[in-house]
């Protein structure tokens, strides 16, 4: 479900990609890269809810403050190919593998 890399996306304050993602797509360039561990991955979800699709994921951060997220939600987000999960242990949404 997650992968065991990830880097931030550009411009964000709480979206990770996959480190192993090949698409198109703003990452920060500077080569840092987060664990699994280090996001708390390794932690069971409490329950998967599916909300309606996003274009692209920096729409993901303005969520809060129309639609505020909740520990669990998963949207799919066009332009990358991809299901995200806000997980709220660290309030930031990370691509599902």
């Amino acid at each position: 479900m997650f992968a065991d890399n990830y880097k931030k996306m550009a411009g964000t304050s709480a979206v990770f990609l996959s480190a192993d993602y090949n698409g198109a797509s703003p990452v920060e360039r500077d080569g840092v890269f987060w664990s699994a561990e280090e996001l708390h991955l390794n932690a069971p979800l409490t329950a998967r809810q599916d909300k309606p699709p996003m274009h692209n994921a920096l729409a993901l951060e303005g969520l809060e403050d129309y639609d505020a997220p909740e520990d669990g939600d998963v949207r799919a987000v066009a332009s990358i190919g991809s299901e995200f999960v806000y997980l709220n242990s660290i309030r930031a949404w990370v691509q599902m593998v």
